[in-house]
C-alpha cells in the first residue's frame, strides 16, 4: 500500500511540473530535491498514521479482552450491593407487631323496647415481639364496657400474654397467661370469626370464653393433621361462690375463674386437647380440663371439690356452607358438705352443667369485597341440670333446659370487618328474646 501511494505522489509530482525545452538542469535538479523533500514528508505522515491505527486496533483489542472482567466485577457488585440490600431490608424487618380487634353492639328485647341498649363491648390491642426466629412473646389487653372505673361496669384485664418457643418438628413450649383450647370459640374469639352479634350461650355459660389461665403448655402437630395441646395451669376457686347471686346461675365457671389475678394456686389443673384435620375443610376435636377448686383454704367445707370440663366439637366447610356442631360437660364433684351452708340461698352450686348447639351457614353472595352469609343455630344449655344430694326439702330444684333458636347474617367488608344482624327467641324465658345489631373488627 505504500509504494503505491510513492509512486503515485511521483507520477502526479511529474505531471504536473512541467519541463520546458528551454529549462536549465540547476532549475531541473531543483524541482526533483524539492519534490524529494516532500516525498520525506509525507512517508513520516504515513508512517505516524499507520502507528496510531496499530495503537487504536491494539487498545480495542485490550478493551475487548477486558470486557468479561469488568463484566463480572460489575456483576458482583451489583450482587454484593443487593446482598447488602437483602440484610439491611432483613434488619430493618419489624420485630414487633399489633393486632386487634373489637365489636360494639345493640340489643332490644322484643317485649321490652325500653331496656334496648347500645354497648361497646369489648376493644382488645394485641402486641406480639419476636425476639428471634423460634422465640416470641404474646399479649393482649381487653377493655370492655367503654368505661372503667370504681363506679362503672367497664372492665380492664391481661387477655394473654405468655412466652412461646419453638423447638422443630412442630413441638412448642409457652409460659404464662394463655387460653385454654376448649371449644371452637374460646381460642379464635374475634367477632370476624364466629356467626352472630353475641358469642353463643353454649360457650360462654358452660366454657367461660374467653377462658385463660396461668401456667405451662405443650402442643404439637403431626403430618397427618393431628394437633395436641397438653398443660398444666391455675384453675377455679370455688371459695368465691356466691350463692345468694345470680352470676353462678350465669356460668358456674364464670363466676369463679381466677384469669391469673392473685389465683390460688395449692391446687393445679391439667387440660388435654385434640383436633384433628386430616381432611380438607373438616375438623373434629375434643378437650378435657380438671383440677381441685378448694385450694386447702382454712375453713372451707368442699377441700376435694374438682371441677371438670370435656367438650366434643367439629366443624365441616364443604363449598360455601360452614357446618358446626359442639357439645361440653361441665361438673364440679364434693359439693355435698359446702350447699349444706349454702341451705335457703338460690343457687347452691350444681353438680352438673351442659349445653350444645348446632349451627348452618351458606355464603349466599359475594361481590367485591363484600360477602353475605345467612346462618341458623339451635343451641340447648342448663347452667345447673344437676345437684348433688340434700336432705328431704333443703335442696333446690334442677333448672330447665333453655333452648335458643338464632337466625341472622354476617357481612363481611373486606377482611378485617364485619356487619351483624340476628333475632334470638328463647323457649323457657320468653321475656329475653331480642333483636341484635352489631359491627366488629379485626386485625
Amino acid at each position: 500500500m505504500n509504494k503505491k501511494l510513492i509512486a503515485t505522489a511521483l507520477a502526479a509530482a511529474f505531471l504536473s511540473a512541467p519541463l520546458a525545452a528551454s529549462a536549465g538542469e540547476a532549475e531541473l535538479l531543483q524541482r526533483i530535491e524539492k519534490m524529494a523533500a516532500e516525498l520525506e514528508q509525507l512517508k513520516s505522515e504515513l508512517k505516524a498514521s499507520v502507528k496510531k491505527t496499530a495503537a487504536v486496533e491494539q487498545r480495542q483489542q485490550e478493551m475487548a479482552a477486558a470486557a468479561p472482567a469488568v463484566a463480572a466485577a460489575a456483576a458482583a457488585s451489583a450482587v454484593q450491593s443487593a446482598g447488602a440490600a437483602a440484610v439491611q431490608a432483613s434488619a430493618s424487618a419489624p420485630r414487633t407487631v399489633l393486632t386487634g380487634y373489637g365489636e360494639i353492639n345493640y340489643n332490644r328485647p322484643s317485649k321490652n323496647a325500653s331496656a334496648a341498649q347500645t354497648d361497646v363491648r369489648r376493644v382488645v390491642f394485641g402486641i406480639t415481639h419476636r425476639f428471634d426466629e423460634k422465640t416470641k412473646l404474646v399479649s393482649e389487653f381487653e377493655w370492655e364496657h367503654a368505661v372503667v372505673s370504681a363506679d362503672d361496669a367497664g372492665e380492664s384485664a391481661i387477655e394473654q400474654v405468655y412466652v412461646e418457643r419453638e423447638f422443630g418438628n412442630g413441638l412448642r413450649g409457652k409460659a404464662g397467661l394463655f387460653l385454654i383450647p376448649s371449644g371452637l370459640i374460646n381460642t379464635s374469639h374475634e367477632p370476624t370469626a364466629y356467626y352472630g352479634v353475641e358469642r353463643n350461650f353454649v360457650e360462654t355459660a358452660i366454657i367461660p370464653s374467653t377462658w385463660r389461665e396461668a401456667g405451662l403448655g405443650l402442643s404439637g402437630d403431626t403430618a397427618a393433621g393431628l394437633s395436641w395441646d397438653a398443660g398444666i395451669t391455675t384453675g377455679f376457686d370455688l371459695t368465691k361462690w356466691d350463692a345468694a347471686g345470680t352470676d353462678g346461675r350465669e356460668s358456674p365457671l364464670g363466676s369463679i375463674h381466677q384469669e391469673g389475678q392473685l389465683a390460688k394456686s395449692r391446687h393445679l389443673s391439667v387440660h388435654g386437647a385434640l383436633n384433628w384435620r386430616g381432611v380438607p375443610g373438616l375438623l373434629v376435636g375434643g378437650s378435657v380440663f380438671t383440677g381441685k377448686a378448694g385450694h386447702k383454704t382454712e375453713g372451707f367445707a368442699a377441700q376435694d371439690a374438682r371441677v371438670t370440663v370435656v367438650d366434643l366439637h367439629t366443624r365441616y366447610t364443604p363449598g360455601h356452607w360452614a357446618l358446626s356442631a359442639l357439645y361440653a360437660r361441665g361438673q364440679i364433684s364434693n359439693t355435698e358438705e359446702l350447699n349444706a351452708t349454702f341451705v335457703g340461698n338460690p343457687n347452691p352450686v350444681p353438680r352438673s352443667f351442659a349445653g350444645w348447639y348446632a349451627q348452618a351457614a351458606y355464603q349466599l353472595l359475594k361481590a367485591g369485597d363484600y360477602t353475605l352469609s345467612p346462618f341458623v343455630r339451635y343451641e340447648q344449655f342448663n347452667t345447673a341440670k344437676s345437684y348433688a344430694a340434700a336432705p328431704q326439702g333443703l335442696g333446690v330444684a334442677p333448672a330447665a333446659d333453655e333452648k335458643v333458636s338464632t337466625v341472622g347474617a354476617n357481612l363481611r367488608v373486606g377482611e378485617g370487618v364485619v356487619l351483624k344482624a340476628d333475632y334470638q327467641k328463647f323457649r323457657e324465658d320468653k321475656t329475653r328474646d331480642r333483636l341484635n345489631l352489631g359491627v366488629g373488627f379485626s386485625y
